[in-house]
């Protein structure tokens, strides 16, 4: 008997139907003689219904009552989720983030865990219980509700399944798996079987949309047992295991994987003064108002300025923006320039440090296809390129060639 944590995302129970389907699924595991513990998102769509409506009674709601609203939509599946295992013969409670005692900090719509208290959700188990809870939620010292930002629900099972100790944690989802790269641009884009947390933090990082981030580093940081798998398929495939450590016995190849991201914006501060702590007196501002930071690159100074540029996220350039006007004017800039017509294309793999020339080799297959590379960022198992955006879909295509990753390799 093991203890599974299984997360189905929003797509898998956007519909009564597909909440039947999960259920099934859910008992067949039970039936197996395993404990089980769901966590379930709200029904796809539903939290973008709830944000379209705080903005027609509000133009600017706080980020409390923001919670509160957009945080019904996982309490609705848990709902529905219990009514459809009980339906069918098993027995079921349902726990929103705040009864299972998800203790979070206070920061709305991007809280971070802190705690969980999991006694009661081991007591359900040990009666037979399958136990189904909220995604995406949990409340603050104060009581009040808060939210872990977009794709928590992800982060909210693999917490889970490290405070229960979990044998695993399933992550079901529209994808079988984790692939090379994304099958809608390059159907040639192959499952994984394996690839290391290390990997898949950086994929997640870089605009991979099948695990959110802050998931994968629970799961390293308590090394969960961590599988990607379908909430469609009725055979059980073994998904894609995210693991520790990399197969020692294979020969692991250069590259695993093609991420990209559409949504980045460039600013420049131009002519900003060329001397010691610029770039503090630049990014200090940026950072205080929660915008992250991608890319940063600072041109060699003329005549006493220099250029500084970075990236940030499409959503928060108006933001950035804003706090740069206020810098400009501290610290005595010409001006600051914007580009949103930005993407980025990263290639990824643990095998990088024992093979020199990929750095070369990227950069050739873009040059051969006639991509302008913009800004450049490196780590030790990562290359991450900022181009525009309308060669994005080439890029990948010609990269996922270029490195060997095509299926009929």
């Amino acid at each position: 008997m093991a203890l599974i944590v299984q997360k189905y995302g929003g797509t898998s129970v956007g519909s009564p139907d597909r909440i039947k389907n999960v259920a099934r699924k859910v008992a067949k595991f039970r039936a197996q003689g395993h404990q089980v513990v769901v966590v379930v998102s709200a029904m796809s769509g539903e939290t973008n219904r709830l944000i379209a409506l705080t903005k027609e009674v509000a133009s600017n709601p706080t980020p409390r009552e923001l919670d509160v609203v957009v945080s019904t939509g996982e309490q609705v599946t848990i709902g529905l989720l219990c009514m459809a295992l009980e339906d069918i013969g098993v027995p079921a409670k349902s726990y929103t983030g705040g009864q299972v005692r998800i203790l979070t900090d206070s920061l709305h719509t991007k809280a971070r865990i802190l705690d969980i208290d999991e006694a009661p959700v081991r007591k359900d188990l040990d009666e037979g219980k399958v136990v189904v809870v909220a995604g995406f939620q949990g409340v603050d010292e104060h009581g009040n509700i808060t939210t872990l930002g977009r794709g928590g629900s992800d982060t909210t099972g693999v917490a889970l399944a490290a405070a229960l100790k979990a044998d695993e944690c399933q992550i079901y989802t529209d994808v079988d798996g984790v692939y090379t790269t994304d099958p809608r641009i390059v159907p040639e884009a192959r499952k994984l079987d394996t690839i290391t947390f290390e990997e898949m933090l950086e994929m997640a990082s870089l605009g991979s949309k099948v695990l959110q981030i802050r998931s994968v580093e629970f799961a390293g940081k308590y090394k969960v047992k961590l599988r990607v798998l379908s909430s469609f398929e009725d055979r059980e495939g073994e998904g894609t295991l995210i693991t520790v450590e990399e197969d020692k016995n294979m020969e692991q190849p250069i590259i695993s994987g093609i991420a990209f991201s559409r949504d980045e914006a460039k600013l420049t501060v131009v002519g900003a003064p060329d001397k010691p702590g610029i770039a503090y007196q630049i990014l200090g501002p940026i950072a205080d108002a929660n915008i992250d930071v991608d890319m940063i690159i600072q041109n060699v100074g003329h005549d006493g300025t220099t250029d500084f540029s970075f990236t940030v996220a499409r959503g928060d350039l108006d933001k950035a923006v804003k706090v740069l006007e206020g810098v400009k004017a501290h610290i005595g800039a010409r001006e600051i320039e914007t580009d949103k017509s930005m993407c980025k294309v990263s290639i990824v793999g643990v095998g990088m440090r024992s093979h020199p020339g990929v750095a070369s080799q990227m950069f050739r297959t873009l040059a051969e296809e006639g991509i302008n590379i913009q800004m450049i960022s490196t780590s030790e198992i990562k290359i991450s390129v900022a181009i525009e955006d309308k060669y994005l879909e080439l890029a990948v295509r010609a990269l996922h060639k270029a490195f060997g990753l095509d299926a009929a390799v």
